[in-house]
């Protein structure tokens, strides 16, 4: 059942695109743009943070090294989008794993400072090899997609593109999370310990986690270098992995709606509040904290207040009444 409301979910992300992408102006069309490619990474930080619980401050260096990889494929070896993504996804997961095997031996805070210290390495290795990245000059002209020689390089052509991968990556994320891998991947969350006692390799889920969330990022990263057409290290900074893990946040950590929601709340948040200046980033970190305080689950956790509470929640109560 799960598994159809997945389905559900996802064809009404393109109905409700569909929509938007008649009615929305072209800079209203380039922000939702964004929000979908964002999500598309939320959406595999999800897998990290939600499903295994490893505290990624490092996930925009993921972004990035799927972006630089397409878009040095394309601009100098002369690769068509189509085939330099899978490349620069499949290099980023093999980079990921690479990187994990010593990384993921810490845990807490002390792996967010890891992967944070990545990021900021990713960051000064692009801004200085000059002759591959263009240093802070970045990459520029880099290639649409193109589909039967019509370039997908407007904002409402590119919304179809960008909806229908968020679709897939929505039905490969929750095929994941209900598979066996999933189960054992949110089992090493709650206890990695009772985890290792039944049998489950905590270490060999960690990094596959690890791995699939930074393909989801890579895919994101060539996405995002495809509809912008210029890259530069500053669009990958530690901060945008901190923005990233306030989507996760606000939104709800653990679930795939809630990925979305966080991400498209936080990429229109400035738009919106656009007239208080500098101010913006007062009352985002006040949005954040009253989350964090009163909804604990993020924004999906509104649900219970519509729905009421769920059956295990009322038999839990029925319970605590006939208690003596």
């Amino acid at each position: 059942m799960r598994i159809l409301r997945s389905f559900g979910l996802a064809l009404c992300i393109l109905a409700a695109g569909g929509v938007l992408s008649l009615v929305l102006p072209e800079y209203h069309l380039r922000l939702l743009n964004l929000s979908v490619v964002a999500s598309i990474a939320v959406i595999g930080l999800n897998i990290a943070f939600g499903y295994v619980g490893l505290i990624s401050l490092g996930h925009a260096a993921f972004v990035g090294l799927g972006a630089y990889i397409m878009a040095i494929s394309t601009t100098r070896l002369g690769l068509s989008p189509w085939l330099a993504m899978p490349a620069a996804v499949a290099a980023t997961a093999a980079f990921a794993v690479a990187i994990g095997l010593p990384l993921l031996r810490l845990k807490g805070h002390y792996l967010a400072l890891a992967t944070l210290g990545l990021n900021v390495s990713f960051v000064i290795v692009a801004s200085n090899w000059l002759e591959m990245t263009g240093g802070t000059n970045g990459i520029a002209q880099i290639p649409s997609f193109s589909i039967l020689h019509h370039a997908i390089s407007d904002e409402r052509s590119f919304l179809w593109l960008a909806l229908v991968s968020l679709t897939l990556v929505v039905v490969v994320a929750t095929l994941l999370h209900h598979s066996r891998y999933g189960r054992a991947l949110i089992s090493v969350r709650d206890d990695e310990l009772a985890a290792e006692m039944t049998g489950i390799d905590t270490t060999r889920l960690k990094i596959m986690g690890f791995a699939f969330s930074a393909a989801y990022a890579a895919f994101a990263g060539c996405l995002f270098a495809s509809h912008v057409r210029f890259i530069s290290p500053e669009d990958f900074s530690y901060a945008h992995s901190i923005n990233y893990l306030a989507m996760l946040i606000v939104g709800g950590e653990g679930t795939i709606v809630g990925a979305i929601l966080g991400s498209v709340l936080l990429t229109f948040l400035p738009e919106w509040l656009r007239f208080l200046g500098n101010a913006y980033l007062a009352l985002f970190g006040l949005l954040v904290f009253l989350v964090l305080v009163f909804l604990p689950t993020g924004i999906v956790g509104l649900r219970k207040f519509v729905r009421g509470p769920s059956r295990v929640d009322r038999s839990v109560q029925a319970a605590a009444e006939v208690r003596p």
